[in-house]
């Protein structure tokens, strides 16, 4: 037995999906174990760090003055190098409380939009977090691998994977993205709408987790005639006092249009960019849509009836990039065994 497979014998391999809104780890093994918010909790002046994932998450905008809770990635992005390595290095060794041979390796899916600069720092950030190696796999074909698309067939599959930061729409045959676009719209930004939406019509001031518990139990891509009713709490952005206010899905929807109809035409987009024997392949098989904000009640539909092209969800949708990434050195040894066996 080689050195390096004694390494990887006495390793763990981690998967992670190192999202704006939440960050998935997968360990081999023993599959999802971290599954919490992006978002640190810090002491002001020496940077300790107080809580993280989800403890840290209850203390946005209702910190005392010597403690403030950050989300370090931005848009799918590292917005906080500092601050995004001590939240890795958190969940790294919550993950592995015991002690192994060696340091882990570790696959990180980020957005294909990402810059060098920001691909290094994710890179750097991990390293020093405590992994030995580490790759980074684009999200899109992460999420299609996560998914259980034959991404190594000769033909056109179609993923969009719609995350809190950004949405990204892939094309992928034999392996490799034939064609990719990113966008910085996701989640986030369908939340960001709804709070603009309220605050426009009703001057009425809400946060962001109110906004996001609106998109989540009466938020609707397409029209329904069963109209669903939520109460809000706010604060009135005239008087400054608090305030209720009852919404419906109708208005909810409307203050979705927006960052719904940008994505759709980043789908029309790649489709128009498509290679005609694969958007065949496409029109055949179907768009498959992964990310948790593809959760988002009739968005599918709303896909399939603005491209014709028909539209499922993957069956895990808010797993199936982490999944991939999970998968990548299993992949990447059969790549190999296979190179092997045709010399």
């Amino acid at each position: 037995m080689g050195l390096r497979s004694l390494f990887q014998n006495f390793s763990a391999d981690i998967g992670m999906d190192l999202g704006t809104c939440n960050t998935l780890v997968f360990v081999r093994g023993r599959g999802i174990v971290i599954n919490e918010p992006s978002v640190v909790a810090l002491e002001k002046g020496t940077k300790r760090v107080v809580a993280v994932g989800s403890e840290a998450k209850k203390m946005l905008w209702k910190t005392p003055n010597d403690i403030i809770a950050i989300r370090p990635l931005r848009d799918g992005v590292i917005a906080d190098l500092e601050t995004t390595e001590k939240m890795i290095r958190y969940f790294i060794s919550k993950v592995l409380q015991r002690k192994i041979f060696v340091k882990p390796r570790m696959v990180i899916g980020v957005p294909s939009c990402i810059t060098d600069v920001e691909r290094r720092a994710v890179v750097e950030s991990a390293e020093k977090a405590g992994a030995r190696e580490v790759k980074v796999i684009e999200e899109s074909l992460a999420a299609a691998i996560g998914a259980q698309i034959p991404i190594f067939e000769p033909a056109g599959h179609m993923i969009c994977d719609i995350g809190g930061g950004t949405s990204e729409i892939s094309v992928i045959s034999l392996g490799g993205m034939v064609v990719t676009n990113a966008i910085r719209i996701g989640g986030d930004e369908f939340d960001e709408s709804i709070v603009k939406h309220i605050r426009t019509l009703h001057n009425l001031v809400i946060g962001e987790a109110t906004a996001e518990e609106m998109k989540r139990t009466i938020g609707n891509a397409v029209a329904d005639p069963k109209i669903e009713k939520i109460e809000i709490k706010g604060t009135d952005a005239i008087t400054g006092l608090p305030r209720r206010l009852e919404i419906d899905s109708v208005e909810v929807r409307d203050a979705l249009q927006e960052p719904l109809t940008a994505i759709i035409d980043e789908i029309k987009r790649t489709l128009g960019q498509t290679p005609p024997e694969l958007a065949a392949d496409i029109m055949e098989r179907g768009i498959v849509l992964a990310g948790g904000g593809c959760l988002l009640k009739g968005l599918d539909t709303l896909i399939a009836r603005e491209t014709g092209v028909p539209t499922i969800r993957a069956e895990d949708p808010a797993n199936c990039v982490v999944i991939g990434t999970s998968l990548f050195f299993k992949i990447e040894k059969n790549k190999a065994s296979m190179s092997q066996t045709r010399t």
